[in-house]
């Protein structure tokens, strides 16, 4: 079921100050190390929000897609694109796209608040035919306390999330994934207090493959399959026949326009 309210728990940049600048900066400076996006790539962000995480994929002359369960954030983000791109009300856990139709799929800071994590990536993994990327915050973080944390990054401080490291996501992943390659690294390792004085000193860190920065992201590859259509996708255009030919990805997208388009 979908959302009307316009003011969801979900996370969005906070209030513009120096600090929280300079967080989001790091973390995009991650995201952008990790998966090296390329002009005209197709990218899917899932929990997208009102489209702040999009901006930086933008910037790359990505092809953006955007997909959330609310209604309220979702008309916030087309009004701020226009048609610079697509947006979709849909669950996490039933995305109406066919398989392998994106290039890179990423799910930053969205993890922490959906009931069945493991189903959004195994989604994720299916609707793409290149990499997945993956951004959530650390439970093993040194940055602060968990409501530390959610006041930083944008989250409402009375939101119930699970934190999560980086052992028990990438146990998921290759359970779901199987053996990949995956490529992995973390920012923002000190109490966010001391980044209104001594922003230096994050810089002495390297990005990859530290396990205790606030914000862990990880990149990992995936192999290009060719399936059948999501099953209630099948069903709602009644694909029934056995014997008739499978959709090819992107076949179905076209389709589910009306159905799931505002």
């Amino acid at each position: 079921m979908f959302s009307d309210k316009k003011t969801e728990d979900f996370p969005d940049r906070p209030k513009r100050t120096p600090r929280k600048d300079y967080l989001y900066t790091r973390q995009k400076e991650l995201v952008l190390d990790l998966v090296s996006p390329l002009p005209g790539e197709r990218l899917l962000d899932i929990g997208c929000g009102v489209g702040n995480n999009l901006q930086m994929f933008n910037d790359k002359w990505c092809a953006l897609t955007g997909l959330d369960f609310s209604r309220g954030k979702i008309a916030i983000a087309r009004e701020r694109y226009g048609d610079r791109a697509e947006f979709v009300l849909a669950e996490s856990t039933d995305i109406p796209f066919s398989d392998n139709e994106f290039d890179i799929v990423t799910i930053i800071n969205f993890l922490e608040l959906t009931d069945n994590p493991r189903k959004a990536i195994e989604e994720a993994i299916r609707v793409c035919r290149n990499r997945v990327f993956i951004g959530f915050l650390n439970n093993y973080s040194f940055f602060g306390t968990r409501q530390g944390l959610k006041k930083n990054f944008g989250f409402h401080l009375s939101r119930k999330m699970r934190f999560f490291s980086y052992p028990e996501i990438k146990k998921m992943v290759e359970e779901i994934a199987g053996s990949t390659n995956i490529k992995w690294g973390s920012v923002l390792y000190f109490p966010a207090i001391l980044y209104d004085v001594f922003e230096e000193l994050e810089e002495i860190f390297p990005l990859r493959k530290n396990p205790f920065g606030a914000f862990v992201g990880m990149v990992f590859s995936v192999k290009y399959t060719y399936r059948t259509a999501q099953s209630p996708v099948v069903n709602a255009f009644q694909f029934h026949d056995a014997n008739a030919p499978k959709p090819a990805p992107g076949t179905v997208r076209d389709m589910l326009k009306q159905v799931y388009h505002d």
